[in-house]
């Protein structure tokens, strides 16, 4: 399928890079780049070869917020009535696979909420993180004030939130949002290397880790460990589990089939 906004490949087995390309608007979401991002996240789930995704932008800009125009004249009858956001958002949460954001350039409004929408954010020295919304008399709408708080701490949400400041990679690394920092012009090169190890995993028990992980911010310690043993005891009905112990013990790369 191809695809006006954003660009798609597999540069190794089982990994695919999305890449947003709308590089006159910085990257804006706009309402056709988000459809057409759940599209490409439909077909990456739906097929088994696929087992890691990387989400990037450009060098200046992972994507500079939400697209100003196309909202600007709508009323708050038209935003309820198409619930605006929810649907794009919603798909990336439901997607099953690990998927990374590999961020340089800006990273605001909108592009801060669709980076930390994806399963972890490696970042370039470049990268600059924000939720300007304020400014523009409104809130984030992509769950900006429940993410960045619970991944950075009230006291730099609500100064980032309420002042519309920029983070920058290094000040993101120390608060955790980002999981490391890169120069620049490695980024895709580590970023897409992470995602082939991952993708060298048993595939289930990938999908089941990123569950787990995700649970955690969702359940209480006692329900979400009682859930973390019930999956790990349910990995030993899968050949995976075995080919993985059995090359443990034998000193031998596993070759993991997804079954």
């Amino acid at each position: 399928m191809s695809f006006e906004t954003i660009l798609t490949e597999a540069p190794s087995p089982g990994v695919t890079l999305i890449r947003l390309n709308r590089p006159q608007a910085l990257n804006a979401l706009n309402s056709q780049l988000l459809d057409e991002l759940g599209q490409a996240l439909e077909i990456a789930e739906a097929d088994d070869a696929v087992r890691c995704v990387v989400l990037t932008g450009s060098e200046r800009a992972f994507a500079a917020g939400a697209d100003i125009k196309e909202m600007s004249e709508k009323t708050y009858a038209e935003m309820f009535r198409i619930d605006f956001f929810a649907q794009a958002a919603q798909r990336i949460e439901r997607f099953r696979k690990p998927i990374i954001a590999a961020v340089a350039g800006y990273a605001l409004g909108g592009g801060c909420e669709l980076a930390m929408l994806c399963d972890f954010i490696v970042a370039a020295e470049t990268a600059k993180f924000g939720q300007p919304e304020i400014t523009l008399g409104v809130a984030p709408g992509i769950g900006g004030t429940q993410r960045l708080t619970r991944l950075v701490g009230k006291s730099k949400a609500m100064d980032m939130i309420l002042t519309g400041r920029m983070m920058d990679a290094a000040e993101a690394e120390r608060a955790g949002l980002v999981s490391r920092v890169v120069p620049a012009d490695k980024l895709l090169d580590d970023v897409l290397a992470t995602a082939a190890k991952i993708a060298g995993f048993a595939p289930i028990a990938v999908m089941m880790n990123k569950e787990l992980v995700d649970a955690a911010y969702e359940t209480t310690l006692s329900a979400g460990v009682a859930m973390e043993r019930r999956l790990f005891h349910s990995l030993f009905a899968f050949d995976d589990q075995k080919e993985g112990m059995s090359a443990f013990v034998d000193k031998r790369p596993a070759k993991f089939t997804g079954r």
